[in-house]
């Protein structure tokens, strides 16, 4: 049974960081891509981040570049989401996604099951 279990959300002080892992199960990321999701209150859901499974293509949407960090972990079949230099408007519900397509251009696509998410809240 393919399963997403997220953690590591919670509230942080803007400019602060966190890192989110995705531990999977029931497959293998050796051979699936993994996205990263987030919805906020009232908006639209936005594909942020994805690695591809040998791991050379990575994505980032424009508003997280350069504070945002996806990496895999194959031996704990685990992928992480470090994010750094955090904002209000990071502020959202995080998915872990298993994707068909991880474009370095075009971000990810093809998405075949999602984790429960976890919350990240940016407030001072």
């Amino acid at each position: 049974q393919v399963q997403l279990v997220e953690s590591g959300g919670g509230l942080v002080q803007p400019g602060g960081s966190l890192r989110l892992s995705c531990a999977a199960s029931g497959f293998s990321l050796d051979n699936s891509a993994i996205g990263w999701f987030r919805q906020a209150p009232g908006k639209e859901r936005q594909g942020v981040s994805c690695i591809s499974s040998i791991g050379g293509n990575t994505f980032y949407v424009a508003s997280v570049k350069d504070r945002f960090t996806i990496s895999r972990d194959k031996a704990k079949n685990t992928v992480y989401l470090q994010m750094n230099r955090l904002k209000s408007e990071d502020t959202a519900v995080y998915y872990c996604v298993r994707v068909i397509v991880c474009s370095s251009r075009d971000g990810p696509s093809g998405m075949t099951s999602w984790g429960k998410g976890t919350l990240v809240t940016v407030s001072s």
